[in-house]
Order: structure tokens, then C-alpha cells, then sequence
């Protein structure tokens, strides 16, 4: 797909695409990217801040994974059925899954019937496992945090927010290390964003998250 045909996505914002970013004053000088509705509602109350936990943050590697190549509102109005169908992403349960239950799963039209991103989703969940058997409980958790940048400059506008980063290579380096498939430095620094690893809300928006550490 051309780059000038990746559908406008809040998460994997890149500057200098044609983008329909509405002005900043339409949603009272929130991210450029925070629409009325799912997106906004998201924007205020859940990106950028911290989530912790090793399922918490499994599922947003998930997540993340699904939303490759499409909008982040495609994601996040399916999200109920997504966890409904991947048993809550509970790892221990995803991990048994097989090719009879992927076969399966493509026939929901309730989820992104994807095979490679379904794939993933369970390959994931035994690299998550086997990461807690090596390291113990908290050891997912204690991998993504290791890469919180507290000192991350907040962008001006939309057009400051970077898709990669070094972190964010570094972090998808360290994932794919320990067996995560599907996370590549974009989709890394999607995740930082969202777990409030960095704070990428732009300077004046209104929304106030914690610290990053």
C-alpha cells in the first residue's frame, strides 16, 4: 500500500502525509487526532497513560499487531470483540491455541481476519510465557519499561511526533529477542505512546497523564 493511501491512524502519526488532521481548535486544542467519538473519548481518557502489568500490556502488543496497516479507530470499535474472541488475552489461555482454532477464527467477521496477525497473537502469547518462566511474574512489564523516556520533549504540534525512534528500535530489537513476532520499531513506539512510555500529547492539550517512569 502507498504511503498516501495508510489510512489517517492517531498511534503512527507521520509527518508530511496527507492526513485530514483537523485544526486544533475544532477539539479544544487536544491532539490533532482525537475526532469526536471513539477517538476522543480514547484520546482523554486512555492514551499516554501508564499501564502496567504483563496481560495489561500483552494486550496492547496485540492490539498493536492488529492495527498494522489500518486506522487506530478500526482497532479500537472492535476491541470488545477482539478480547471477547482471544480469550481476554489472557496469554495462558492464547498460547494453546491451534491451527484448527486460527481456521476457525478468520470466519468471525467480528475480528481483523487476518491470518499472520492471529498468528502472531498466539506466538506472542507462548514468547510472554516463556519470558515469565525465564524471568518470572512482572518480567513483560520490566522489559517494555526498561525503554520509559520521563525526559521525552512533548511536540508542538502533530507535524513533532515521530513514528520511530531509537527506543523504539531498541525495544522492538529486545521483543523480537525474546520470541514477539509482528513488533517492529513503529509498532514499538505505538506502544510507548499508548502506555504512556513517552508523552507525545502535544503542547497546550488539555489532557494531563502522569509521569512516565
Amino acid at each position: 500500500m502507498c504511503d498516501a493511501c495508510v489510512p489517517f491512524d492517531p498511534v503512527h502519526f507521520e509527518p508530511g502525509l496527507d492526513h485530514p488532521v483537523p485544526d486544533d481548535r475544532v477539539n479544544d486544542g487536544r491532539c490533532g487526532w482525537a475526532l469526536p467519538g471513539a477517538l476522543l473519548e480514547y484520546h482523554d481518557t486512555e492514551w499516554g497513560r501508564p499501564v502496567r502489568g504483563d496481560q495489561a500490556l500483552f494486550e496492547r502488543i496485540c492490539l498493536e499487531a492488529f492495527q498494522a496497516g489500518l486506522s487506530w479507530r478500526t482497532v479500537l470499535l472492535r476491541r470488545p470483540d477482539l478480547r471477547e474472541v482471544f480469550d481476554g488475552f489472557d496469554p495462558h489461555q492464547l498460547a494453546q491455541r491451534d491451527e484448527d482454532w486460527v481456521a476457525a477464527v478468520l470466519q468471525d467477521a467480528r475480528i481483523i481476519r487476518n491470518r499472520a496477525k492471529v498468528r502472531a497473537a498466539i506466538a506472542n502469547a507462548r514468547a510472554c510465557l516463556e519470558l515469565q518462566a525465564e524471568h518470572g511474574p512482572g518480567a513483560l512489564d520490566a522489559l517494555i519499561w526498561r525503554y520509559a523516556q520521563p525526559d521525552h520533549p512533548r511536540p508542538s504540534g502533530m507535524d513533532q511526533v515521530p513514528a520511530q525512534t531509537p527506543q523504539s528500535f531498541a525495544l522492538a530489537r529486545q521483543l523480537r529477542t525474546s520470541g514477539f513476532v509482528f513488533v517492529g520499531p513503529t509498532t514499538a513506539y505505538a506502544l510507548m505512546q499508548a502506555c504512556g512510555l513517552v508523552n507525545d500529547h502535544v503542547i497546550g492539550c488539555p489532557v494531563e497523564i502522569g509521569e512516565c517512569s
